[in-house]
């Protein structure tokens, strides 16, 4: 059962997806060791599917450097320094592992050398409809923060950085949202989220928002490390 040019059917997509959930958070937890060797057959058996979706799965799992295919030997885990921790799923599965601490450490520091920059960048390059979507945001962050209302705080705050990242105008940045976006669930749905969140908080996405609609580049990166000073705070 090949993948078509559009992509499998649903029923398949199910279980491609699952297969590569279950051997990436095997590798990511440690349960499979670097340099483990895994055959097709001995994955055919395993799973019950044709050798062509153990191939194509293995294919995705490569190209998050999870593993590697070397002639007369197989496929072989890699070991973590040659991950794409940039990867979302990466990030989730590490998120729910033994090594949730240190993943929170390493994208929170990501988070902090980043976003106070891009706020800079948004409130310089944003359009006039950029600006006034994210002081609506932030106002909706207060609304449902207040309330406790944390599913759709959550979806609003995914809204906000990943437009901050978008409008700095900096593609660079901008492709940084899927890790931002896995980093803010992650901390949702790990429970490291107050039941509503802080003021300091909540005031801190304002002054964001503030700044960038004023199009004052300083106070927006400060209004950043303000923000993310909170939630370094908070993880670690």
């Amino acid at each position: 059962m090949a993948l078509s040019s559009k992509g499998p059917a649903p029923v398949a997509a199910v279980m491609y997806s699952s297969i590569i959930e279950e051997l990436g958070r095997s590798i990511v937890s440690g349960e499979l060791q670097p340099g483990e060797r895994l055959t097709i057959e001995a994955l055919q058996e395993r799973f019950g599917v044709s050798r062509t979706v153990i191939r194509d799965c293995m294919r995705i799992l490569e190209s998050m450097n999870l593993v590697f295919s070397k002639r007369r030997v197989g496929i072989v885990v890699q070991s973590p320094r040659h991950w794409n921790v940039y990867d979302a799923r990466i990030i989730r599965w590490r998120l729910e592992g033994t090594s949730r601490a240190k993943q929170f450490k390493s994208l929170t520091e990501l988070r902090c050398a980043v976003e106070p920059l891009a706020a800079a960048g948004a409130a310089r390059n944003a359009t006039q409809e950029q600006r006034a979507v994210v002081v609506d945001l932030a106002q909706q962050l207060r609304i449902l923060g207040e309330a406790g209302r944390l599913d759709e705080f959550l979806a609003a705050d995914v809204e906000f950085h990943a437009l901050l990242l978008l409008a700095s105008g900096n593609e660079m940045f901008s492709a940084l949202d899927g890790v931002v976006t896995e980093v803010l669930r992650g901390r949702t749905n790990q429970g490291l989220m107050p039941r509503k969140p802080r003021e300091h908080a909540l005031a801190s996405h304002e002054a964001v928002a503030a700044a960038i609609a004023e199009a004052d580049p300083g106070a927006a990166e400060t209004a950043m490390r303000n923000l993310l000073a909170e939630v370094r705070q908070a993880i670690t």
